[in-house]
């Protein structure tokens, strides 16, 4: 998988949790997941279509979700409720603004995010590599799972080595 279509939601991870919900975070080493089980009981799903097709899940605990809704409300959220999963909606929406400005190529769509708690199996794309970031926080360990197949009609596309969505990320 291409790196230029990672790094736009790595970047937009980090842009979000730095200026929006002011959380600090550490991002850890990227790894191929294996299962297609989601590791928490939160999941903020993020659809692309196009030239580049594909799912983004940003995968989160209880714990997590409460700590992100409560920074991104501002008063402390202690329930896994409508409020809550509006803000993991929300904050799925923003990263997804953020990459969506970034993400190289024309003739692609993201979807709006969805959110899922419980125990829940994704869809992946078939034949395509899930991408793991896990990043750390105050609260624990959340993880963003890409999923991204692209086109032949992508990998045509030239590519602007100045491009400052081109992050180094050890993937």
């Amino acid at each position: 998988m291409d790196i230029k279509y990672l790094n736009p939601f790595i970047t937009s991870v980090q842009n979000v949790f730095d200026t929006m919900l002011n959380v600090p975070f550490k991002l850890g080493k990227p790894y191929i997941k294996e299962d297609k089980t989601p590791l928490y009981e939160v999941s903020g799903l993020i659809g692309l279509s196009g030239i580049v097709k594909g799912m983004v899940v940003i995968n989160l605990s209880k714990n997590i979700a409460l700590q992100l809704s409560s920074a991104l409300i501002g008063e402390e959220v202690t329930e896994l409720d409508e409020d809550c999963t509006d803000a993991v909606g929300e904050i799925a929406n923003m990263i997804t603004g953020g990459a969506k400005k970034d993400f190289p190529g024309e003739h692609n769509s993201i979807s709006v995010p969805s959110v899922v708690l419980g125990k829940h199996k994704l869809v992946y794309p078939t034949g395509v590599p899930i991408i793991a970031v896990p990043c750390d926080t105050s609260a624990g360990r959340l993880v963003i799972e890409l999923a991204l197949k692209v086109t032949e009609e992508a990998k045509k596309a030239p590519v602007d080595q100045n491009d400052p969505t081109l992050v180094e990320s050890g993937a």
